[in-house]
């Protein structure tokens, strides 16, 4: 009456089926075990607190692919991943607990080898080709003999688990032997049931594996000759092929050797072994000395055109003639990037265990990164290099400060519209930026620590300034937003005046991690410090609040001197242009700020320009 009541109440575990029921489960100390709906499906196992909330809301789910299923007692048994996920679980007999190990056992093998099959499927893709039909047959086999594999592993999960079962059995019916009548003998003969009634269930899976297996091999015997015998066939005639390529390529090698006429500077060395057909591999040439005599030709077959326009003959007897210096063609640039592919992702389960961490801890999706690394992304705080060059220009040290000040704004241009993380650089990777002909200035990034991460930034010009950056990142996942906190100093030396300033970042803040559009917002305040003179510009970037009246991504900032006495007024936002006011008069008075204290209020003249955002490409 036991077995047959539980095999109504819960269904038989077969292979690849997607097994219910209800478990106990541990939660705390004050709870203890409380009755949990799970649901085994795919590789994995989910849990819910009613059958209801199948639809909506998952409480955990654990894969067992990387699973540890371990056995306390007779009703208890833990599953685990080795981190952070462990369910301590309980069934309410050891007939159902066996259930759950059984399928279990088999959804965790199963899940196993879709995992490696997975891993290998790179290999075992056949890429399109002229002979399709061959590639297709062999995906063919290939996938029919990984189900068989499947099936076989079905088998062997089986067999062990009846061979520990049947062991189970015997020691019951052994010691049901040696007990004499009466109470004790009732509870023997509960538990050989229990074990029989595990058996049976064991061996019900066992079977329906065994039929899944004859009936396949039974459907594809005939279809795996024919496909193993075409692969036998056309193997012999791509060696044929290869072995005719093969022979004509060296037979090609030879005729081009005879037919190339050497310039003088290359002609073999006398004494050294000539070309010959009986020592082919013995050439022997002088080195180049003159490196502009040689021409570098891409591959890209839209080049080759520009370059067999040319008298080649004409050439290779000139190679110093005005005509010869045109060859090298301008590299071709793309007017835009292919757009971000659109994939959705459940972003809550990925980061729900990340919050508190920090960012280069947390593992990403690829397709939260742009193609770029960090290196190249930090080369892009020069995209605005002539506030710079303006600055070099510049007789006094205020107004100079003006178009540092600006030159620091113009860095947050383009984060508006880029929430995708950079790629992380590899320890010593380097980034070097060569503008020289067209801007003036060469720039070089290098990655310098790995954890925490840390570049290291020098860019110089041809137009007076030098800047030097350090760069590391201090960042925190708080659920509904990221804050990233730049750690480090940036230097900008003048060399006709030998001003030094040095300013930091403020922090960014990602907003909509979870829920909504993503959406980037810069906060905070930066002094950038005239070493020498002792001018100073305090900048503040006020954070967006629905509830303000002011510009959003505000900026304001005021230039004093080494006494404190304020010269210029700068006023913008860091995402479009930012402006300069000479200060006339200046005097207390007005509202009462944040802190309580009277705002200052500027007499100014008109105000100036110093930068715009130019428009995206």
């Amino acid at each position: 009456p036991i077995s047959t009541k539980m095999s109504l109440t819960t269904p038989t575990p077969a292979p690849g089926d997607t097994y219910k029921g209800w478990l106990f489960k541990w939660t705390n100390y004050i709870k203890g075990y409380q009755r949990r709906w799970f649901v085994l499906s795919n590789g994995l196992l989910s849990y819910y607190r009613t059958q209801a909330e199948m639809g909506h809301t998952c409480r955990g789910t654990i894969n067992l692919a990387t699973a540890n299923i371990a056995v306390e007692d007779s009703c208890n048994f833990v599953i685990s991943n080795g981190g952070t996920q462990t369910y301590h679980l309980k069934a309410s007999s050891e007939v159902e607990r066996q259930r759950w190990i059984t399928a279990l056992e088999l959804a965790k093998a199963k899940a196993f080898r879709m995992q490696a099959e997975s891993d290998d499927s790179g290999d075992d893709s056949t890429p399109p080709a002229a002979g399709q039909g061959a590639g297709s047959r062999n995906s063919e086999v290939q996938s029919t003999l990984r189900t068989l594999g499947s099936k076989v592993e079905d088998l062997s999960t089986c067999n062990d688990l009846i061979a520990k079962h049947g062991s189970a059995l015997q020691r019951s019916l052994s010691e049901l032997e040696g007990v004499r009548l009466g109470g004790e003998t009732s509870e023997k003969i509960r538990q050989v049931t229990e074990r029989a009634t595990l058996f049976r269930i064991t061996s019900n899976a066992m079977i329906n594996a065994c039929r899944d297996f004859l009936a396949l091999a039974q459907a594809h015997s005939k279809r795996w000759q024919k496909a193993l015998q075409a692969e036998r066939e056309q193997r012999v005639r791509l060696e044929e092929t290869l072995e005719q390529l093969a022979k004509q390529h060296n037979h090609l090698e030879r005729a081009f050797r005879g037919a190339t006429v050497l310039p003088p500077s290359q002609s073999p060395v006398p004494g050294k072994g000539d070309v010959s057909d009986e020592d082919e591999e013995n050439e022997f040439f002088d080195a180049c000395e003159d490196v502009q005599e040689f021409i570098t030709v891409p591959a890209d077959p839209k080049y080759h055109r520009s370059v067999f326009t040319l008298d080649e003959q004409s050439l290779a007897s000139n190679p110093d003639s005005p005509q010869s210096q045109e060859v090298v063609p301008v590299r071709k640039r793309r007017s835009r990037i292919p757009d971000k592919p659109n994939y959705s992702l459940n972003l809550w389960s990925i980061m729900k265990n990340c919050i508190g961490k920090e960012l280069s801890k947390i593992p990403m999706p690829v397709n939260f990164n742009e193609p770029l690394s960090m290196l190249q992304r930090l080369s892009e705080d020069l995209e605005y290099y002539e506030l710079l060059d303006r600055g070099a220009k510049c007789q006094s040290s205020l107004e100079q400060m003006c178009y540092v000040a600006a030159f620091t704004v113009s860095s947050y241009s383009t984060t508006v519209h880029r929430t995708g993380k950079p790629f992380n650089p590899l320890l010593g990777e380097t980034f070097e930026l060569d503008r020289v002909q067209e801007s003036g200035y060469r720039s070089l990034c290098e990655q310098v620590s790995h954890h925490p991460p840390a570049a290291a930034h020098h860019a110089i010009s041809e137009r007076g300034w030098t800047l030097r950056q350090e760069i590391a990142l201090a960042s925190k996942f708080r659920g509904k937003y990221l804050s990233i906190m730049p750690l480090g100093s940036i230097h900008c030396i003048f060399e006709k005046s030998n001003n030094h300033y040095t300013w930091k970042k403020v922090t960014t803040t990602v907003h909509n991690i979870i829920v909504g559009k993503l959406w980037i917002d810069q906060s905070g305040e930066i002094d950038v410090v005239n070493h020498r003179t002792g001018d100073r510009c305090h900048l503040k970037f006020a954070p967006y609040s629905y509830f303000s009246r002011d510009v959003a991504r505000k900026v304001t900032g005021v230039v004093t001197d080494k006494d404190g006495k304020a010269h210029y007024v700068l006023s913008g936002t860091w995402d479009e242009k930012m402006e300069c006011s000479r200060v006339m008069q200046s005097s207390r008075g007005g509202e009462n700020g944040a802190d309580g204290r009277q705002k200052t209020v500027y007499q100014t003249l008109k105000a100036k320009e110093l930068w715009r955002k130019t428009p995206l490409p």
